[in-house]
């Protein structure tokens, strides 16, 4: 396979629905929250490109761009941006929709990058 096959066969599609209980007192999506399930994904994606053990090393700018309420629903989506050596770069972006109606808008992106390591949890080549 190659690598651009590879990028492509590597890229995540989550939803969630946004619940209050993942809301803080504007009823909106916690930022932390956000974080938290980009970071899954892009681990996800890392790893299905890989298939290797990888690590968060770094979460590079995430972008806000518009609040999520309870009540939409949300599709992550993890795609391969970068591959170096022992490291590759995956940016997330997040979605919105509204429950019930077919409007859609992108409300969080940002990058995540990685490093994959051995039984040692040391840095080891990607491909």
């Amino acid at each position: 396979m190659t690598r651009e096959e590879r990028i492509q066969a590597s890229e995540t599609r989550i939803f969630k629905a946004v619940f209050p209980n993942t809301t803080n007192h504007y009823d909106t999506l916690f930022g932390g929250t956000a974080m938290q399930l980009m970071d899954e994904v892009a681990f996800i994606t890392a790893t299905r490109f890989a298939r290797k053990r990888v690590v968060t090393v770094s979460s590079d700018k995430i972008d806000f761009k518009k609040p999520i309420p309870a009540g939409t629903i949300v599709e992550l989506i993890g795609k391969v941006a970068h591959v170096g050596t022992t490291s590759m770069k995956v940016n997330v972006e997040i979605y919105t929709e509204q429950m019930y109606s077919y409007e859609r808008e992108r409300a969080i992106v940002g990058d995540f990058t990685f490093v994959a390591i051995d039984d040692f949890k040391k840095p080891i080549q990607i491909l």
